[in-house]
């Protein structure tokens, strides 16, 4: 038997090396490669080994008709055309928790050299300077510490803060009341944690939601004298409107390791001494660099040796024989859980996925996964199939199965149980032939389909309402593909599903949230 050839373009520890050679795998070290040479060779390897600088395109992808699988040593997968790689059959796999401490180590690092003003006070020594009166710094013990994202990079950061005797507040609307308690945090909303935090420090992912989080607003409502770090994504922060806060002294210091145009070679913060700045090194250790390292060899070496899969971005932990019948189930189980996690606004606590009809039979586990990914997806980076059930359970997050024989209704029906700190949901989904199409809402039976774009809206059954909603999506040009009504009864609770040629504007979703007789709505997408 042929062994597996591994390719490794960027520069890995020696060590990962050595594993795959010890795991009867041959791996040939080629970095700084341009482009074109990449393409050239390619096509002699079954895996690639990358970090952030080789760039995985479709052009390298086309060219590699023995790929199998792409390692990423680290977390972001920017570098890598994920989208290609999925069309042409190749798992691409990360490694999202090799590095958590590090980063978080070095928010924390951050953190305390804003309070004593370290960089400067450095910098100002070195020229000879003894400006001991000007470095006037301010204690962390008994500060408020605000962790905005509070997974496993911000429950760290959390962790170290306590060990600071800080009080530590989280905003995070995965985190549960009961996983609040465990870390030792207080979860709190925005509104309170900005008006309370002595420190604030970012640990979520960019996303639609995430974007520009803190900016001139959020800052009005943080009290005088606030310090803000970031070492989770440029974008979060919208930089104009911190270095206005800084020179009018409401902010009193900021912290960055990211920036919104990266590499950074200048940006509008450089030179504000009551900024610091360092070029994106949160993952920037010898430990980290060699765990991701050694982590991206072991599980391209399983893949390729016994198809096990480990942190695939693109591929379910499905057997061969299962794939085919599972597929259009896996579809609809995504959908389902996509749809929940759109909906969800407060800490998850429960889940519970129902399997009725012919699903029932099928093995349920990689479609709870991909249910999990779909719901954890919209407000976390990196999810999953296989890390998805993990991020449940380190969040306290109980996941239930539970099958049952003949539905009456339908020949497979799957439902989705959401339960938060503030209510209990439900959607249920089918198959029509191998096409996914919701069938119930919070026992508000509806049969739609789900498009790229939608618009869901809560309302109470009244007159007239069809029609302004109509008119409001008419006058933005926005054109509807379908339009899908339930309720409970007639005068009672409602819901309007429409799949949307474009996508809802903040603006026009603001104006259907003002109609009459509107509870909620949201713009979804898929």
């Amino acid at each position: 038997m042929t062994k597996p050839r591994v390719l490794i373009s960027d520069k890995l520890s020696p060590a990962a090396v050595e594993i795959f050679k010890t795991r009867g795998v041959d791996a040939d070290v080629k970095t700084n490669l341009a482009p074109q040479e990449l393409v050239a060779i390619i096509k002699d390897y079954d895996g690639l080994a990358v970090r952030s600088n080789t760039k995985v395109t479709a052009e390298v992808l086309a060219a590699a008709p023995n790929l199998k699988v792409v390692g990423r040593a680290g977390i972001g997968v920017d570098n890598v055309d994920v989208d290609a790689a999925t069309s042409r059959g190749v798992v691409v796999m990360n490694t999202p928790f090799g590095n958590a401490i590090t980063t978080a180590e070095h928010a924390v690092s951050m953190m305390m050299a804003l309070a004593r003003q370290i960089p400067a006070a450095n910098a100002s020594t070195h020229a000879g300077k003894w400006e001991k009166s000007k470095f006037m710094g301010v204690e962390l013990f008994g500060k408020t510490l605000v962790v905005i994202g509070c997974g496993n990079i911000g429950s760290i950061v959390a962790d170290r803060a306590l060990g600071l005797k800080m009080k530590v507040l989280a905003f995070d609307p995965y985190l549960s009341e009961e996983r609040a308690r465990d870390l030792g945090v207080e979860k709190a909303d925005l509104e309170t944690i900005y008006a309370r935090a002595d420190f604030i420090t970012l640990h979520t992912p960019l996303t639609d939601g995430t974007r520009n989080l803190i900016d001139a607003r959020a800052i009005g409502k943080m009290k005088k004298g606030v310090r803000i770090v970031n070492c989770a994504r440029g974008g979060l922060v919208v930089e104009a409107d911190i270095k206005t806060a800084l020179e009018s002294g409401h902010v009193a210091g900021a912290a960055f390791d990211v920036f919104e145009e990266e590499p950074a070679k200048s940006n509008i913060l450089f030179g504000m001494e009551n900024v610091v700045c360092t070029p994106h090194l949160g993952a920037s250790t010898n430990e980290a660099q060699e765990n991701v390292a050694l982590q991206v060899a072991e599980q391209i070496s399983d893949y390729l040796l016994t198809g096990a899969v480990s942190n695939a971005l693109n591929m379910a932990s499905v057997s061969a024989e299962d794939a085919p019948r599972l597929r259009p189930y896996m579809k609809l189980a995504e959908e389902l859980g996509s749809f929940a996690g759109q909906l969800v606004s407060s800490g998850l606590k429960a889940i519970t996925l129902e399997y009725a009809g012919h699903v029932a039979e099928l093995n349920t586990r990689p479609l709870t996964a991909i249910a999990l990914k779909g719901l954890l997806g919209p407000l976390m980076e990196s999810v999953n199939m296989v890390n998805a059930p993990m991020i449940a359970r380190e969040r306290n997050i109980k996941v239930t199965e539970v099958k049952q024989g003949e539905h009456d209704l339908y020949h497979t029906l799957i439902t989705l149980q959401v339960v938060t700190d503030s209510r209990t949901s439900t959607v249920s989904g089918t198959l029509f032939g191998s096409m996914p199409r919701l069938v119930d809402l919070d026992s508000i039976h509806i049969e739609a389909e789900v498009g790229p774009h939608m618009l869901f809206v809560a309302n109470n059954d009244k007159p007239g309402f069809i029609g302004a909603l109509g008119t409001v999506l008419g006058q933005a040009g926005i054109n509807i593909a379908s339009f899908h009504l339930g309720r409970t009864r007639s005068g009672g609770d409602a819901i309007a599903l429409l799949k949307l040629d474009q996508a809802v504007t903040e603006d026009v979703l603001a104006k259907v949230k003002s109609l009459p007789h509107v509870r909620q709505a949201r713009s979804l997408a898929f």
